[in-house]
C-alpha cells in the first residue's frame, strides 16, 4: 500500500475488536511519531502507551466519542479499544506544540493502519482525571489520546451535501460527509 493509498483508506473507528495490538506495533507507531516534523526540532512530544487492560478500561472512562451521534457512536461495552497512545507536551521543551503533536499523531495512525490497527483520535479528555490515573508529570500537558484496535466497523466517506455531520447506518458504520477537491483546492490566487 502506498502512502497516498492509506491516506484514501485511513477512516476514524470507534468499534474494535477485542484482540490486544502488539506492544511491537504499538513502539512502531511511538517511533513514527517521534520522528514526524517539530518546530525549531524543539521535540517537546512525548508517547504513553497503555495496553494494561485494567488501565485501557480507565482511559475510556475520561474520554467523549462521536459528539454528533452521542451516546449511540460511543464504543458499546465490548468493542472497546485494546491500547491507546495518550500524546503529552513536555512544557520544558518551551513551546505549545500543537502543531508538532498533530504531525506526530498522523505518523501514527498511518504506521498503524498499515499493520491493520485502526484509530480514533481524541481530543475531548478528561485531562485532569486521565493525568491522575497514568501518573503524568505537571512538566507534561496532555495533547491527545489515541484509541487503538482492530476495526470491527467500516465507515466510509460520503459527498458533502451541506451538513458536516457524519451519521451511523443500521449497521453502526459510520458515513462522514467530506468536501470535493474542487470545492477545496485554489490554484495561484482564491
Amino acid at each position: 500500500m502506498t502512502v497516498y493509498e492509506a491516506i484514501l483508506k485511513r477512516r476514524t473507528v470507534r468499534r474494535f475488536q477485542p484482540t490486544p495490538v502488539p506492544y511491537s506495533t504499538l513502539e512502531k507507531m511511538v517511533n513514527a511519531g517521534r520522528l514526524a516534523p517539530s518546530a525549531a526540532n524543539l521535540q517537546p512530544c512525548e508517547f504513553l502507551i497503555v495496553d494494561d487492560p485494567n488501565l485501557t478500561a480507565a482511559v475510556f472512562a475520561t474520554l467523549k466519542w462521536a459528539g454528533y451521534v452521542a451516546p449511540a457512536g460511543n464504543p458499546p461495552e465490548g468493542k472497546w479499544p485494546t491500547a491507546y497512545i495518550v500524546l503529552l507536551l513536555n512544557q520544558e521543551k518551551g513551546r505549545d506544540g500543537a502543531a508538532d503533536a498533530g504531525a506526530a499523531i498522523e505518523n501514527m495512525i498511518l504506521t498503524g493502519l498499515e499493520d491493520g490497527v485502526a484509530a480514533c483520535w481524541l481530543a475531548s479528555v478528561d485531562r485532569s482525571q486521565l493525568k491522575k490515573i497514568l501518573n503524568i508529570p505537571d512538566c507534561c500537558r496532555i495533547d491527545s489520546a489515541l484509541a487503538l484496535g482492530y476495526p470491527d466497523q467500516e465507515n466510509q466517506t460520503e459527498d458533502f451535501s451541506g451538513s458536516v455531520k457524519y451519521w451511523l447506518d443500521e449497521k453502526g458504520n459510520f458515513h462522514v460527509p467530506k468536501r470535493s477537491l474542487k470545492d477545496v483546492l485554489h490554484r495561484n490566487t482564491y
